[in-house]
């Protein structure tokens, strides 16, 4: 029996994507994404060139020259380290807002050609717009929703101080995973995670709140249906082999959608590595990388920041830290207490399975294709990435041996 050929997904014909468009329908900004990835990898055969500095210069130029009317002037221009998916560049701009003079420390934020992690720009941007003045979030200060001005489209905010690690730690080097922060800063920045993340989930969510996100309808399935829809579809579009275990997942995971109870602003990748916090006054500095941010169930998120690769195990071996900050029990008994909102164990359950197929096909699927486009910067990162799949195919095996 010859192996399915899926290397046809290099270059994918427009009645593919349709296909997948009409198999796992989901909101539109996320079907937009996925439908733009697809054309890009049909009509973008040249070989990648990665962006250099001078080419980020010139196109920080051209862009405030078509966006500011006063003389500006651009300094200290440099690539950030960190980020797994998306390319940072640091600079100053000496400029003039409101009749004043100002001098103001950015980023720009821009996909790769092809990451593993298709997201909005305009969204992270709508997202940090609305929790401005709730959360230490950077503010935003342009947004290249097309890729007009820049060879992706970008987002340009304020830089943000702080740390993402203990100056003494080696912990937490891939991606913030398993940050030991110690108990002194344990104390400091716990109640500080768990109050931003309750802030986040009471957030409310009003028809027309955003223009990038459709809210679920209450008292049905959609939420949880569109975010595995997601999950299937990247899977079908990025995958380079037929596995049983994700079949027997999506199975499950397909009968067993969990209704919604309330529609909250999801972050998405909730956890440690993606707040910044000032070492010396245990201070949360900023909450950053909200790009796979949606409005949905508050549980896809209490999944997803419990999984036991973001924290470490406890000095006592019983249980672990969350996101290396509070055990688990006491995590959800502060949120509860703090948000008003209650957590479900079965809806937890789902969307645990959910999150582990995701990271599933993420690590087995869309990090192999794009190695194999060679369309991203972080190849080193990638080829790390995909050795993580038979450790995450374990993971998700153990769980669906739990509920099947």
């Amino acid at each position: 029996m010859t192996a399915p050929d899926f290397s046809f997904l290099d270059a994918p014909p427009a009645s593919f994507a349709e296909e997948m468009r009409r198999r796992f329908p989901t909101e539109r900004e996320t079907d937009e994404l996925l439908v733009r990835k697809l054309q890009r990898r049909r009509e973008d055969r040249d070989p990648y060139v990665p962006s250099t500095i001078e080419q980020m210069s010139s196109c920080l130029g051209r862009f405030f020259h078509d966006h500011l009317e006063g003389p500006f002037e651009l300094s200290e221009i440099r690539w950030l380290a960190g980020g797994a998916s998306k390319l940072q560049v640091a600079f100053e701009l000496t400029w003039q807002r409101d009749g004043a003079a100002r001098r103001d420390r950015m980023v720009v934020r821009m996909d790769p050609a092809e990451s593993h992690n298709a997201t909005s720009r305009e969204r992270e941007a709508e997202l940090l717009r609305a929790f401005e003045g709730v959360l230490p979030v950077p503010t935003v200060y342009f947004v290249d929703v097309a890729g007009t001005w820049f060879p992706e489209p970008a987002l340009i905010y304020s830089f943000a101080e702080g740390a993402s690690k203990p100056r003494d730690t080696r912990s937490g080097a891939v991606s913030g995973l398993g940050t030991q922060f110690g108990p002194a800063l344990r104390a400091q920045l716990a109640p500080q995670f768990v109050e931003h993340l309750a802030a986040i989930h009471r957030y409310d969510v009003r028809p027309g709140s955003f223009a990038t996100m459709e809210p679920p309808a209450v008292g049905t399935t959609q939420a949880a249906r569109w975010q595995l829809n997601r999950a299937r579809r990247v899977w079908e579009e990025d995958r380079a082999e037929d596995s049983p275990l994700m079949e027997v997942a999506t199975n499950w995971l397909e009968r067993n959608l969990p209704v919604l109870d309330r529609v909250s602003v999801v972050h998405g990748d909730y956890r440690s590595g993606n707040f910044l916090f000032d070492e010396d006054t245990g201070r949360i500095t900023v909450w950053l990388d909200w790009e796979r941010g949606h409005v949905g169930d508050r549980h896809r998120d209490l999944a997803w920041t419990t999984q036991a690769m973001f924290g470490y195990p406890k000095e006592d071996g019983d249980g672990y830290y969350v996101c290396g900050l509070l055990a688990d029990d006491e995590f959800y008994a502060r949120y509860q207490e703090l948000s008003g909102l209650t957590v479900d164990p079965d809806r937890l359950r789902w969307y645990t399975v959910l999150n582990a197929y995701q990271v599933l096909v993420t690590t087995l699927g869309s990090v192999y294709r794009v190695v194999r486009l060679g369309k991203n910067h972080q190849e080193a990162l990638m080829v790390v990435l995909k050795a993580e799949a038979a450790i995450c195919a374990d993971r998700l095996r153990r769980m669906l041996v739990e509920v099947v």
